[in-house]
């Protein structure tokens, strides 16, 4: 029997590659004319080393969550493989950049006299003699970016570009740590197998045999070869037609992604392929642009984050209502169905603590919170609803930290953190056997799971928008609760405890 963890992981492994190699390839067509330009003008080679290096600081997620907007905005492809290419290809040049100019500048001077002296021309000079020369810090420099690129390909996911990433993301976020080994020892053996080839075209240089060169350049050629091959058949077989479901960054989203998808093919007779660890906003923006055609969304993320509404609708069906006719008129999306739960944000605390302290809602929690540390996901406490939780409750919690939300319920669990910010369908506040404090104020909206699709899709395949539609009301909370705990507690695979809901 095929393992489904591995079964993906040839076209993974050949989108990494791919990606990767694209990625240096264009980051050394920019870094090395750039270098050898610059090294000749002192002045300029600050300017441009200084704008690389801001470059560099900036953080690989939020350079490739810059890339999705502004690509959006002026009419290309914002998810999936260009963004992930334009961040790579900038990160790839730094090093190359500076190992360039550093070389071109510690060439003997005499030697370069001596070229001139023969009567040799600028273009005979830089490629007969400088560049023979710098040749070995040059490559240095490759050797680096191959490494960085590489690792920093894995960061692709949340744009949407399949990659190694993808099993990495997945397993933090469901607890499957031989995902995360998976993804992490492959993108390591890559690493180590370009740096090698690298190494072996850099002895050629240097030693001035051709062979290493020519073997070197042959087993990039099989490496691209073969990646090409791999990402042939895979697109042959998703089918030029397929329906592309988005899901989150969270093991709920992984799920019902796969409910979406297996729905269309029973109903609608579509392939459908997921694409999963899609950013929050990333999602939406990706629909709204019909380049994803489905996805599962909570009515208060929408009426909050994507609407910026502040009025608090405690009514599910009018909000929903009036997501719907706001989302048709603004985007061309459409509400099909709602799931029948809510997923709702909670702050959850151990129940050792709770019992200890008497906390049973968060008026309870922010009473004591002076003494209380408290830990949430990256958007939480810059999100509208905590706001609004600061303004009905006004916690003074000691210490208030973000993190990812795959280690919020061990952080919990453990007493690293006194509470977290958690999902109320989450099967790990009963696992981990935590308590959930009541919103006895009322403030937090509802986040009742709908079932959103593209206009495209809305106008254009009204079986996949019924086949969609026939989830109404098909899953409840408890349902979701053990669907979620089978992932995240036992490891199961996520297509498998979508099969599960489905037959419900």
């Amino acid at each position: 029997m095929t393992d489904p963890l591995l079964a993906a992981l040839p076209e993974r492994l050949a989108a990494h590659v791919a990606l990767a190699l694209t990625a240096l390839a264009a980051g050394i067509a920019v870094a090395l004319p750039l270098g050898v330009w610059a090294s000749r003008r002192p002045r300029v080679a600050l300017s441009v080393g200084a704008v690389a290096g801001a470059v560099q600081t900036v953080p690989s997620l939020a350079l490739l969550a810059f890339m999705v907007p502004l690509l959006a905005a002026m009419g290309l492809r914002a998810i999936g493989y260009l963004p992930a290419l334009l961040a790579l290809s900038l990160y790839s040049v730094l090093p190359v950049l500076r190992n360039t100019v550093a070389a071109m500048r510690a060439l003997d001077p005499a030697v370069l006299e001596a070229a001139d002296g023969v009567g040799m021309t600028p273009g005979q000079r830089l490629f007969r003699v400088e560049l023979p020369l710098a040749a070995p810090l040059v490559v240095a420099g490759v050797r680096t970016s191959v490494v960085w690129t590489v690792g920093s390909a894995t960061l692709s996911t949340p744009v949407g570009a399949t990659s190694l990433g993808d099993y990495i993301f997945a397993g933090l976020q469901t607890s499957n740590h031989r995902s995360v080994l998976v993804g992490c020892v492959a993108s390591a053996l890559l690493a180590l197998a370009l740096d090698a080839i690298v190494a072996l075209a850099e002895r050629g240089f240097v030693r001035r045999r051709r062979a290493w060169i020519a073997s070197a350049l042959v087993a990039l050629l099989v490496i691209v070869a073969g990646a090409s091959v791999t990402l042939a058949r895979g697109r042959r077989a998703s089918g030029r037609g397929a329906i592309t479901i988005g899901a989150k960054t969270f093991t709920e989203q992984y799920i019902l992604a796969r409910v979406l998808s297996r729905q269309i093919q029973r109903r609608a007779g579509s392939e459908a392929r997921v694409l999963d660890s899609l950013g929050s906003t990333v999602a939406f923006d990706a629909l709204a642009a019909n380049q994803i055609d489905a996805y599962v969304d909570y009515t208060g993320t929408l009426w909050t984050t994507i609407l910026h509404r502040a009025e608090i609708i405690r009514d599910r069906r009018r909000l929903r209502d009036e997501l719907d006719r706001a989302l048709r008129a603004r985007y061309g999306v459409r509400i099909v169905a709602s799931l029948g739960f809510e997923n709702t944000y909670a702050i959850a605390v151990r129940r050792s603590l709770a019992t200890e302290r008497r906390l049973r809602t968060i008026t309870d929690l922010a009473r004591e919170s002076p003494s209380l540390s408290i830990a949430g996901d990256y958007e939480i406490f810059s999100r509208p609803e905590w706001r609004t939780i600061e303004q009905a409750y006004a916690p003074r919690f000691a210490s208030q930290r973000s993190m990812d939300p795959a280690l919020l319920y061990d952080a919990a669990r453990s007493g690293q953190v006194d509470a977290i910010t958690a999902f109320s369908t989450d099967g790990r506040i009963a696992t981990y056997d935590l308590v959930v404090c009541d919103d006895d104020r009322a403030v937090i909206p509802p986040y009742d799971a709908v079932v959103l699709v593209s206009a495209r899709v809305a106008r254009e395949r009204p079986d996949v928008v019924a086949a969609l539609a026939a989830l109404e009301r098909s899953i409840d909370a408890a349902a979701m609760r053990a669907a979620n705990a089978r992932v995240d507690a036992q490891h199961e695979d996520p297509g498998r405890v979508a099969e599960t809901l489905l037959r419900r």
